[in-house]
Parts: structure tokens; C-alpha cells; sequence
């Protein structure tokens, strides 16, 4: 997986995003994810360090199979709390 952390003032945001999927775009309806290298592209990370990395995390971005299946295993997201564009699991879990 390719983990990206984006520092906007205070605010850290993790963007977790399956190897495979930077740099596509997937349509559904009305409904775009683009999986841009500019936001989802950084280094690749084992299992281990991104679990660690997102229990941490305050403000997750995932996208793919691997990064969401990760989430739900770790207890931070559920199930219906996804959203699937084109066959591509997307989640954004965010502390206010």
C-alpha cells in the first residue's frame, strides 16, 4: 500500500491507497474518484506500518480492497461506512 501524509496547518491527513489504483479514475453515475499521484502517491508501506499508522491517524483517506479491508480488520471503519465507485471501496474518516 502507498501512504501519503498531507500537513494542512494543525491538521494531518493519511491518504492509504492500494499500489495498483494511483493514477486511475473510476466513474459510477454522477459519482468520480480519481486516484491522483499527487495525493495518493508516497512511499510503500508493509502491513505492519500501516496499521500503525492509521490506528494514530485522526484523518484517513482509503482507497482499494487492501486499505479497506485493513481499516475494518483494525476496528476503525465499518462496513457501511464505505462508498464503492465503479467496483473501488473509498472511505474518509475524519476527528472533529
Amino acid at each position: 500500500m502507498l501512504v501519503k501524509i498531507h500537513i494542512m496547518g494543525d491538521n494531518e491527513v493519511v491518504s492509504v491507497c492500494d499500489t495498483n489504483l494511483v493514477g486511475k479514475t473510476f466513474t459510477e453515475g454522477e459519482l468520480e474518484l480519481k486516484v491522483s499521484e499527487q495525493f495518493y502517491k508516497g512511499e510503500e508501506k508493509t502491513v505492519e506500518e500501516v496499521s500503525e499508522l492509521i490506528k494514530e491517524a485522526k484523518n484517513l483517506n482509503l482507497v482499494g480492497e487492501e486499505s479497506i479491508n485493513l481499516a475494518e480488520k483494525i476496528g476503525i471503519l465499518e462496513k457501511d461506512n464505505v462508498l464503492v465507485i465503479d467496483g473501488i471501496p473509498h472511505a474518509q474518516l475524519f476527528q472533529i
